[in-house]
């Protein structure tokens, strides 16, 4: 998996001061439809996981994070940056908050969401409309932008921003549900085989 992050990196960038572009794989990936979050306004989200490995992936969204800080010193928290448990950052250790999930094994994440629904494209920059296309386990750049917040003077931090999302290279589901590749084996006969013939089974 280190090999593909380190193929796909070079399209890595930092877009503005608070943007990036980052290879990916994708997880919990609502992208097709808002989804509430024990109660909450529906929203346009995504897990992207990131190989500890892809340090330059790591390096452009650890930039965007601090430039979103200055940003919020002066906008947000009445110029000084806020310490402590309480003050939100949006880059996790998988291996840490989420050592009961293998899928983070080795990574680093951000949890990314929008109000809006993101861009989906192919490789050519071709606009994909069929959520089959692509979904949680695939790979994929996506761009995010990183702003601060502070909710009611308690809550305080930067989040990650959902902007688009262009597939690279399709993955294996994470969705809990297998494909039917794994549950069927081929059957004789043609495709054109519409008409029974012979002795029928019991069962029919």
């Amino acid at each position: 998996m280190a090999k593909l992050f380190e193929t796909y990196n070079q399209f890595n960038e930092l877009m503005t001061a608070t943007k990036v572009r980052i290879f990916c794989r994708i997880c919990y990936a609502n992208i097709w439809e808002p989804k509430s979050i024990l109660g909450s306004e529906p929203k346009y989200s995504v897990s992207c996981l990131i190989d500890k490995e892809d340090k330059k992936s790591i390096a452009l969204i650890q930039k965007a994070i601090e430039a979103a800080k200055e940003d919020g010193k002066t906008k947000c928290w009445g110029g000084k940056i806020p310490t402590g448990s309480n003050f939100k950052l949006p880059l996790h250790d998988g291996d840490v908050e989420r050592a009961d999930d293998e899928t983070y094994a080795g990574m680093m994440y951000i949890n990314a969401n929008s109000k809006s629904a993101p861009d989906v494209v192919d490789r050519k920059k071709r606009p994909i409309t069929d959520p089959m296309m692509v979904g949680s386990g695939d790979y994929c750049m996506v761009t995010i932008n990183f702003a601060p917040f502070n909710a009611n003077g308690a809550n305080k931090g930067v989040g990650g921003y959902l902007s688009n999302v262009q597939l690279a290279v399709r993955g294996e589901r994470l969705a809990g549900k297998s494909s039917a590749d794994k549950d069927f084996s081929e059957l004789p006969g043609d495709d054109d085989d519409d008409v029974l013939s012979g002795e029928l089974p019991d069962y029919i």
